[in-house]
């Protein structure tokens, strides 16, 4: 007698079977939505390059944040966009800098509501573009760096932010803002370490973004885009150095190493939906080329399908509309 015949088929006939047996969710508790907020600015300013992206303002900040709380993102990453640079970045760390208050700012907005985050990186501040404080010959001093580092966890965390998100791919960083963090008492605040951050050609909008003053590149510190191994090394000693969370950067192009990642350690693991990346969705969907909304649900479904348990988009508020209906 001939065997079964096998029809996969049949569990997909309907939406209500598809959505039995599928094996990825997408929530919006999975979801943390970047944030820019500009020092000075008396309205948002639209990022031509990341069309319905704005630099915030303090009090439109402050709106999206409380949005975000009802919607139920999971969090709210924020990066600050200063007036004035320095070749240290002081801005940084000055308990009155932009991205100080604004954490003040969004943390009094939303209470325990919404998980606060905090960029953790000097390329915003610095009048150089580089995430750390340069020796005489040019290159970036990793060990002054994590002084300036220690300094700034010190006063994100004062601020009242919940996480911080170390970016700038210094060596031994999740060790020394841990330490600064417990020597100083902030033992409750998390560290979510940007471990895999490779050097990319899809961060170009978020340079628009943050008003970079980068010339040349970072390629010297950030991680080379035909090395999987090295991510997975580099999420590892992380762990090892006390972080909480890891993070691959950029999420679309390096969705092995984000599944590697994932496999190697036993802490939430986070991917980066970035500039780029969103930027190329809304090209094409503002050229007719794809369905926009479809694309977007897809596009967060296989970052959480290779690995991510969140995902960083700024689409996160948007998305959590589109899975409400």
């Amino acid at each position: 007698m001939d065997g079964p015949v096998v029809r996969p088929r049949r569990l997909r006939r309907t939406k209500a079977l598809r959505d039995l047996v599928a094996e990825t969710t997408l929530e919006p508790r999975q979801l943390v939505l970047p944030v820019f907020v500009r020092e000075g600015a008396t309205e948002p300013v639209p990022i031509g390059s990341m069309p319905g992206v704005v630099q915030h303002t303090r009090d439109s900040l402050r709106k999206a944040a409380a949005e975000a709380a009802q919607l139920g993102i999971g969090g709210i990453m924020l990066f600050g966009v200063p007036e004035t640079k320095d070749a240290t970045g002081s801005a940084g760390c000055d308990p009155q800098g932009v991205l100080n208050v604004a954490i003040a700012d969004v943390a009094a907005e939303v209470g325990d509501a919404l998980p606060v985050m905090a960029d953790l990186c000097l390329d915003e501040f610095t009048d150089h573009g580089h995430c750390g404080v340069l020796a005489e010959d040019g290159s970036v001093d990793n060990d002054a760096t994590l002084a300036v580092y220690r300094r700034m966890a010190v006063a994100q965390a004062e601020a009242g932010a919940d996480v911080l998100g170390p970016s700038g791919m210094m060596d031994g960083q999740v060790a020394a803002i841990r330490d600064a963090l417990d020597t100083a008492g902030h033992t409750d605040v998390a560290v979510l370490a940007y471990s895999a951050k490779y050097a990319s050609a899809f961060y170009g909008p978020f340079r628009e973004a943050v008003d970079s003053s980068l010339q040349g590149d970072r390629r010297t510190y950030q991680q080379d885009s035909r090395n999987r191994l090295e991510g997975v090394r580099e999420a590892l000693l992380d762990v090892e150095e006390g972080a909480d969370m890891v993070m691959v950067k950029p999420a679309l192009a390096y969705l092995d190493v984000l599944r590697e990642v994932r496999d190697a350690v036993r802490v939430p693991v986070a991917a980066y939906n970035i500039s780029g990346e969103y930027s190329m969705v809304e090209a094409a969907a503002a050229n007719g080329w794809i369905d926009r909304e479809a694309a977007i649900l897809e596009t967060l479904t296989s970052i959480r399908r290779a690995g991510a348990d969140i995902v960083l988009t700024y689409w996160a508020a948007e998305a959590a509309t589109l899975l409400d209906r």
